[in-house]
This record gives C-alpha cells, sequence and structure tokens, in this order.
C-alpha cells in the first residue's frame, strides 16, 4: 500500500524541507492505542522516575539545540536566532515540570474541619492517561511544548499532532525523547492534515486535548470532542494591548513595543497589535517608535509569513487602516509576499477591522488617549484577552493597570515576560480561550484531583450518617454549628 506523503516547505524560499505521511484515523488509532499503554507504564514509574527521564529528555534537546533551531529556522522562516531562543525557553519549562511536579502533585493531607474531626482527610492528583496536543506553526517547540512538557511530568502519554507547516520540528520533539525513554512509546508524533487533529480528538481514550491555534478552528476542535465529552484546554488568538502611561521611559517602551509587534513577523498570539499612548507622551513616544522602525527590515530582522493565506488578512487589514488612519511607516505596498514589511498607522477607529480582528502579521495601530484610564477601557473592549503590557514608572500604579486589564497575563515594563517564567500560568479569556498551561495550573490542568477521607475514629454521641441517629445528635450537632458559626461580624 502506498503511504500518501505531504510536504514541508521553507516559507521563505519555497523549497521543500522534508516529507511526510498523512496519517488517517487508522494511523491515529494506532498511535493512541500504543499511547493507551504506554500511559500505564508511565504512571507507574512515580514521580521520581519520571523526573528523571524528563530531566534526561532536556539535556538531550539541549545537546541537540543547534540542529533543532536549524530545523525550525527551515520550516518556518524565522531567524535561527528567534529559534534559539525559543527553544531555549522550552527547555526552561521542561525543567520546571520535571522538577516540580511533585510538589504540586504529589498526595498531601488537608484539614478537615470541626464537623469532620475524625476524619484524615488527603489530595492527589492523578494521571488522565493519554492527552492529545495539537501544536500551531508560529512556535512549533515553545508553544506545544508548555502543554507537552506539563502533561508528561503529571504522568500521561502525549500524542503530538503538529502543524502541516512544521511537521519536521514535531517529528525531530518525539525521536529525542525516545532516545531518553526508549522503553514505551510515551510520546509520540503523528503528521497529517484536517482530518489527523480531528481523528485525534474523536478517539474517545484520549482524556484531554491541548489545543492552539485560531478562536474558529478551536470551535471545531471542541465539536469533535463533544462526542465523547473529552475535556479540552483551548489557547487561541490574541488582540493584545500596549498602554503607554504619562511617566514612561519612552525609549524602552518604543523599543519593547516595536519587538512585541515585529518580532516572528508578527505572528505571535501574544504579540502587540495595539497600542494606547497617554497624549502627554504621545508625540515623544511616536518620535522614538517612528525612528526605531526605520532599522527593522522583513528578511533580515524578522522572516517571512508562515501561512500563505495569512497574507490575504494581513493585506486586508492594511488597506482597511490605511484608508481611515494615518500612514506613519509602511502602508499598503509593504506586502511582497511572503514578506511584509513593518506597518505602523495612527488614528485607526476602534470598530475597523485592523483593531478587532487578529491580523497575525508586523503591523500595528496606534491610538492617543487623554489618560491611562481610557487606554485601559479601549484595551478591554476587545472579544480577546490573551496578554497584554504596561508601561510606567510607577509600579503601584502599573500594577493595578495590569491586574484591571482583562487578560490571562500582563507584563510591567517589558514585553511577553511572563512567558518566560515558568511558575506563571499561561492562557485567556474570552476568544482567547480557557485553561492554562505552564507553571502549577498547568500541571493540574493535566491530571485529575483525587480526594480520599479516612475515619480514624467514631465520633461519641454523634453518628450523623446512620438511620440509628436520634435527636439527641442532631440537638448535639446544632449546638455545635451555632457555636462554630452562629456569629455575625460586625
Amino acid at each position: 500500500m502506498t503511504t500518501v506523503t505531504f510536504d514541508s516547505l521553507n516559507p521563505a524560499t519555497g523549497e521543500i524541507v522534508g516529507s511526510h505521511p498523512k496519517q488517517g484515523p487508522d494511523a491515529v488509532r494506532e498511535a493512541v492505542g500504543r499511547a493507551d499503554t504506554a500511559a500505564a507504564w508511565w504512571a507507574g514509574l512515580g514521580h521520581a522516575e519520571r523526573r528523571r527521564r524528563l530531566l534526561d529528555y532536556k539535556a538531550v534537546v539541549t545537546r541537540d539545540l543547534r540542529e533543532l533551531a536549524r530545523l525550525v529556522h527551515e520550516e518556518t522562516g524565522k531567524p535561527v536566532g528567534d529559534a534559539t531562543l525559543e527553544i531555549v525557553l522550552a527547555i526552561t519549562h521542561i525543567d520546571w515540570a520535571a522538577r516540580n511536579a511533585h510538589k504540586v502533585l504529589g498526595r498531601r493531607r488537608v484539614a478537615t474541619g470541626m464537623i469532620g474531626l475524625n476524619l484524615a482527610a488527603t489530595l492527589e492528583y492523578l494521571p488522565l492517561g493519554v492527552v492529545g496536543v495539537i501544536g500551531p506553526w508560529n512556535y512549533p517547540v515553545f508553544t506545544p511544548m508548555g502543554s507537552i512538557a506539563y502533561a508528561l511530568a503529571a504522568g500521561n502519554a502525549v500524542v503530538f499532532k503538529p502543524s502541516e507547516f512544521t511537521p519536521g520540528v514535531g517529528v525531530r520533539l518525539a525521536e529525542l525523547f525516545a532516545e531518553a525513554v526508549p522503553e514505551q512509546p510515551v510520546f509520540q508524533a503523528v503528521t497529517g492534515l484536517g482530518e489527523t487533529g480531528a481523528a485525534l480528538a474523536a478517539d474517545p481514550r484520549v482524556r484531554k486535548i491541548a489545543f492552539t491555534g485560531s478562536t474558529a478552528m478551536a470551535k471545531r476542535v471542541m465539536a469533535a470532542c463533544a462526542g465523547n465529552l473529552t475535556p479540552i484546554v483551548a489557547e487561541c488568538g490574541g488582540k493584545d494591548a500596549f498602554i503607554v502611561d504619562a511617566d514612561a521611559d519612552l525609549g524602552a517602551a518604543a523599543d519593547a513595543c516595536l519587538w512585541g509587534a515585529m518580532s516572528n513577523a508578527g505572528q505571535t498570539c501574544v504579540g502587540v497589535e495595539r497600542v494606547y499612548v497617554v497624549d502627554a507622551v504621545y508625540d515623544g513616544f511616536m518620535r522614538e517608535l517612528s525612528e526605531r522602525v526605520t532599522k527593522v527590515r522583513a528578511g533580515e530582522d524578522y522572516g517571512p509569513i508562515t501561512m500563505p493565506a495569512q497574507v490575504e488578512v494581513i493585506k486586508r487589514h492594511i488597506d482597511d487602516a490605511a484608508k481611515v488612519g494615518r500612514v506613519v511607516t509602511g502602508g499598503p505596498g509593504s506586502v511582497r509576499p511572503p514578506f511584509v514589511d513593518p506597518v505602523i498607522v495612527e488614528d485607526v477607529p476602534e470598530d475597523s477591522a485592523a483593531v478587532r480582528e487578529e491580523t497575525f502579521g508586523p503591523t500595528i495601530t496606534v491610538r492617543r488617549t487623554r489618560d491611562a484610564q481610557e487606554a485601559l477601557e479601549l484595551a478591554n473592549a476587545s472579544s480577546y484577552g490573551l496578554g497584554g503590557t504596561v508601561f510606567s514608572r510607577n509600579a503601584r500604579r502599573a500594577t493595578e493597570l495590569a491586574r484591571l486589564m482583562r487578560t490571562g497575563m500582563t507584563a510591567i515594563n517589558s514585553v511577553i515576560s511572563f512567558a518566560g517564567v515558568p511558575s506563571l500560568p499561561f492562557g485567556g479569556v474570552g476568544d482567547s480561550g480557557f485553561g492554562r498551561i505552564h507553571g502549577a495550573d498547568g500541571l493540574r490542568e493535566f491530571s485529575r484531583p483525587k480526594a480520599i477521607s479516612r475515619q480514624r475514629f467514631a465520633m461519641p454521641g454523634m453518628n450523623l450518617t446512620s438511620f440509628s441517629r436520634g435527636p439527641a445528635e442532631l440537638e448535639r450537632l446544632i449546638r455545635l454549628v451555632t457555636f462554630l458559626h452562629g456569629r455575625r461580624k460586625r
């Protein structure tokens, strides 16, 4: 039987990077079956042995960092330096998940309260079994590893469906894991197009799906999961806002804003897309931003648009913004596939597509606001809520603005810095999805809480869960509850 394959291409040159099988439902079912067996073995190793093996995996990935970075560069087009940074961040997450899983998930005693005085209670978090991960192409190592590493550390087996644009990276990640853990196929990659991911989501043996992609695609994945009540953690798109307060360091703010918007050709779910600047410093900030953007070049400082269809979305947004706003840098002529030069447009109405929809390209809209409060209100007037940024020299004020920003994460006087802190959870609200990866929340996301209560001795004169219970016992219960909870707080 002939194996049907598809090619992954270098988006900058169109050259074939590799060919991979289009694995259909049968191949996916076989992979899940192997993972189901491997999951029992992996869970049975316990935290200490899983920790050792995951740290071995981290060492193997680190050893092959340069080779893996070259592969990421070839399949995405991003500069090798950016690919290297992505992999380094992923390595730190593997390390954190391996070292902290037992502390976060291991069995511990919990208080029982006065009513449960005769009980002992424990809580632990147990593996789910097989976790399916459907990954993106824009950060093909860092983003899926935020689910893969934490799911593995929690004791699960993983079947990973990488994007069809970066299948080679996904296959290589699984191969490196097999080198560190050769005994069982605990981490496998399946390659293919949409039907491959659909088959993974629909398999009843998959206990959870971790999906990264567009909001529209997340809804389709959820529909596939619904038949089996398979839970899903979804990290979807973003339209992240960047607030510059009146006391901000304008040079630092402009530098961070530009990198947050243009790095990876703007193909970052937590990248900067909307900028709100307080009136008092607007002109100064724009001078700093305009000066810096002239030194940023597509094809040198960042790569091409990886997904060809996204070029049309970017072009539509640029055309829309240029018609209704004032172009500072670039414009419709900036789109020269597969590259898009930097685009900055001022005074774009908030109801335009360039402000409301995710662009996923090296473009930003900038708006002047009366004060930081108006900037916050505009930042929150979005269906998305993934990340955001606040620049201010006043730590207390910046923190309050960050807290009130309707996002899962906010960086202060830096951009996207939360992604590099393994102990912080990562995820969004609204159209940006739900659930969390990274940190303790990410470990718990891929496990199930198990609560156990054990009676240590019979409670004298108060056997409440028995048909032999009499009025005297009920009266003693009422008196106890009244003593514990009957006083109103003044």
